[in-house]
């Protein structure tokens, strides 16, 4: 699964490296530890143009009455996502990317204390994690813009600390999974080739939602 995740690129960073027109109102970055629920960044494709938007982690069904009326659906399974109702009809005409600089994940230790780990890039470039989304408008009118992370399989760097990851999409196939590039963007929905991420320990104060700064993501 993905539960949190860092972004640390600039907004105007982020939008020459999707090649995207970005929104006025984005969320404040770096974000050392972006939880659910939070506005997040996201990148669409929209009328041959692309563009880098806010929208609220946790995918809120188009049938909720309100943000909260029913579980919290931050992740959607990659081998579901096509036939869950929730989800089917934004995986084929609403995906989106989620730029983010690296996640997080726990194991536990013979106590049953959780030990997070940080995870990136090897090469250090920023991460695309698949996403779709929808334009939620409860009975009070109010539209907000909701996301879900695409998750699949863990690939070799990362099953030992979890067995599910998000999908990173490469760069040359984000024109595919945005739908610019035509159909196929199914075949994306994969595990990261092995060796294209790292993983290290980090301090358990980012088991704190309310913890924050760089220091969360430095190695221990």
């Amino acid at each position: 699964m993905c539960g949190r995740f860092a972004i640390t690129l600039p907004d105007d960073a982020m939008a020459r490296l999707f090649a995207a027109a970005p929104a006025n109102d984005l969320p404040e970055v770096p974000n050392y530890n972006v939880c659910p629920t939070n506005r997040v960044h996201s990148v669409i494709a929209q009328e041959d143009a692309r563009r880098l938007v806010a929208m609220r982690w946790g995918f809120v069904p188009h049938w909720a009455k309100t943000l909260d009326d029913g579980p919290l659906l931050i992740n959607a399974r990659a081998e579901t996502v096509a036939e869950k109702p929730a989800f089917r009809t934004a995986a084929r005409e609403r995906r989106c990317l989620i730029p983010a600089s690296g996640f997080y994940e726990w194991t536990k230790d013979a106590d049953g204390r959780r030990l997070p780990w940080y995870i990136t890039a090897r090469d250090g470039a920023p991460l695309a994690f698949a996403g779709i989304w929808l334009l939620w408008e409860g009975d009070d009118g109010r539209p907000v813009t909701t996301c879900a992370i695409i998750t699949t399989d863990a690939n070799p760097d990362l099953a030992h600390i979890h067995h599910r990851m998000p999908v990173v999409v490469a760069s040359e196939d984000r024109a595919l999974w945005l739908g610019e590039a035509g159909k196929g963007a199914a075949r994306l929905m994969r595990p990261a080739p092995e060796g294209v991420l790292q993983a290290w320990r980090v301090d358990p104060a980012v088991n704190s939602n309310r913890a924050s700064g760089q220091a969360l993501t430095r190695p221990i």
